[in-house]
């Protein structure tokens, strides 16, 4: 049985947050926890949250126990740019992207493993 969690609209850059969430790809939740909790990001402290919430969805709604489950599946896409104009030097202007990420973490059970 799967679970899992999406924050759309985060406000960091995919590229950042990358990096970040490679390191937990694929590790046991409470692995992944103390790696995200001892990692001084902005994208830890993210991806901890959504992490949280796709724990959250896997044991309210589909019953399954917190020791048993393991990141199955992450990624980050692309989310909607906020185009914004600064002054620059000698009268001109320039454009600054904020981009935004859309933060996807999926958590499975280990049983379903040995079914397979």
């Amino acid at each position: 049985m799967e679970a899992y969690a999406i924050h759309k609209g985060a406000l960091i850059a995919p590229r950042k947050a990358r990096m970040t969430l490679d390191l937990v790809r694929g590790k046991s939740v409470a692995e992944a926890r103390a790696i995200l909790a001892t990692t001084n990001t902005k994208a830890s402290r993210l991806i901890s949250k959504v992490l949280e919430s796709a724990i959250a969805n896997a044991i309210n709604n589909l019953g399954l126990e917190e020791k048993n489950l393991y990141i199955k599946e992450t990624y980050i896409n692309e989310g909607p740019t906020l185009k914004r104009s600064k002054i620059a030097s000698r009268g001109n202007v320039d454009r600054r992207d904020k981009r935004s990420s859309h933060i996807y973490v999926k958590v499975s059970d280990l049983n379903t493993i040995k079914e397979d």
